[in-house]
């Protein structure tokens, strides 16, 4: 009879083979699924409607797409901050044959309508609402990028999943392009290779962000928003280079957390500097959340297997009744204008547009209505706009421009000469703050069209 230690070896022998047989067969059956770049574009077909990475787009497919246009017509490809301007959204002969559709506008949907206005189309959303959206329409194939499989076979999606793994997990087809130099992020970013049709090698780098110094204008900005952050609050940061400033100045803060809908490097200083502890928050402790990141390659080396890093399915981490459980929740986020009834105007001037609603509305909600009664919604512009010959505060929107944030949700505006808060104040009111922040070289002139309003 085999005595108790010698059956515990057994054991242990036994599952440690039965790893070795589940890596093999994992690895195997990676290896099956290797296709050509070629091959995989082949998959492409007529009136397909088809989604691309949020983050970390693939590089290698989307520079060929256009490769497809002869043999494919109304072909809608479904993206978020498309960072390169790829021949098959620049290019006029790609009308008929393919259309981006932003849920964001980045620098290649930017150049697609100075240059081919008839194959970009943008689609209003909020973030957390875009995985459930698309279901609604259906998708096709799933493009993305993704970490080589580890021994488990589990795969890691790119710098994050704003919402990536709830559509990959509802297309038809899904094929991923599979680089050496991506972060392996963890969180809803780990899918197993079962879950994947095909894969691409093709070692593209991440998209960058380079650091740089914030000017003194955003650091004026940055120092108003300071006052307004208490310690132990938890952090959201919006794009641009006004939230960096921000997570710059609170260097003297202690124990912030954060929950953000974008990581970015400022986050990772102050967590090596001991201001980010995430040790007082009230949703998931001890953990920096988010959607996705961009940054220099510092923080994608820092986020890289980085248990404390959890990156969040988009549809839970800027769901507004998420958010507002943060306990001392502070959402900060960037406009272009502000009008005197408190609208935020962030995503265009007119009928140009030029980025999106994002999660700005999401974060925004879910801060100021934080059920703790402590949550805080900050909007941060610089004072004037177009090189300092228009003010940043307005009467009102400009004809044709989407308005991002209704007045009713507008918290906190903060410009480099000061905080107006505008919670629960008439437009009058409003008004008043809102000319008291603004440029002085505009002051008279707001005030006076203020008069003819009836504002003041």
């Amino acid at each position: 009879m085999m005595n108790v230690s010698a059956q515990h070896e057994y054991k242990v022998t036994s599952i440690r083979d039965n790893l070795e047989m589940l890596d093999l067969f994992s690895q195997w059956d990676y290896k099956r699924k290797v296709i050509s770049i070629e091959q995989a574009l082949g998959k492409i077909e007529s009136n397909m409607q088809i989604v691309t990475a949020s983050s970390c787009e693939p590089q290698g497919l989307m520079e060929r797409f256009h490769l497809r246009a002869d043999s494919v017509e109304g072909v809608k490809v479904f993206s978020v901050l498309t960072r390169r301007p790829y021949e098959f959204i620049v290019n006029p002969a790609m009308k008929g044959h393919f259309e981006l559709c932003s849920w964001f506008h980045g620098i290649a949907a930017r150049s697609g309508m100075a240059t081919n206005s008839e194959c970009v189309s943008y689609i209003p959303v909020l973030l957390h609402n875009i995985a459930s959206d698309q279901r609604s329409r259906g998708t096709d194939i799933y493009f993305g990028s993704c970490t080589p499989p580890d021994d488990h076979g589990f795969v890691s999606l790119g710098l994050g999943t704003a919402y990536d793994r709830e559509i990959l997990e509802d297309a038809k087809m899904v094929i991923l392009e599979v680089s050496n130099k991506l972060p392996r992020i963890l969180g809803d970013t780990i899918v197993h290779v079962d879950d994947v049709d095909f894969f691409v090698e093709n070692d593209h780098e991440p998209p960058h962000i380079a650091r740089k110094e914030p000017g003194e204008i955003d650091r004026m900005i940055g120092e108003h928003i300071c006052e307004l952050v208490a310690d132990e609050s938890t952090i959201q940061l919006g794009i641009g280079d006004i939230p960096n400033a921000v997570a710059l100045s609170l260097a003297g803060k202690k124990d912030l957390g954060v929950h953000t809908e974008m990581l970015v490097d400022s986050m990772m200083d102050l967590y090596e500097m001991g201001v980010i502890t995430n040790r007082k928050k009230s949703l998931m402790k001890g953990k920096t959340v988010c959607a996705f990141m961009f940054g220099s390659p510092e923080l994608y080396e820092w986020a890289d297997n980085n248990p404390s890093v959890m990156v969040l399915n988009g549809s839970w981490v800027n769901d507004p009744a998420v958010v507002r459980q943060n306990s001392k929740m502070v959402s900060i986020n960037t406009c272009m204008m502000v009008d005197f009834a408190g609208q935020v105007l962030s995503e265009g001037i007119g009928v140009t547009h030029y980025s999106g609603t994002g999660g700005q509305l999401d974060t925004a909600m879910g801060a100021k209505e934080g059920l703790d009664g402590m949550g805080k919604s900050i909007i941060a512009c610089r004072s004037t706009a177009k090189h300092g010959t228009a003010s940043a505060i307005v009467p009102f929107a400009p004809q044709g421009t989407k308005v991002t944030l209704h007045g009713g949700m507008t918290d906190y505006v903060v410009t480099e000469y000061g905080t107006a808060w505008l919670r629960g104040k008439t437009i009058k009111e409003r008004t008043k703050s809102l000319i008291g922040i603004a440029h002085p070289d505009f002051r008279d002139e707001l005030t006076e069209q203020a008069k003819k309003m009836g504002y003041m």
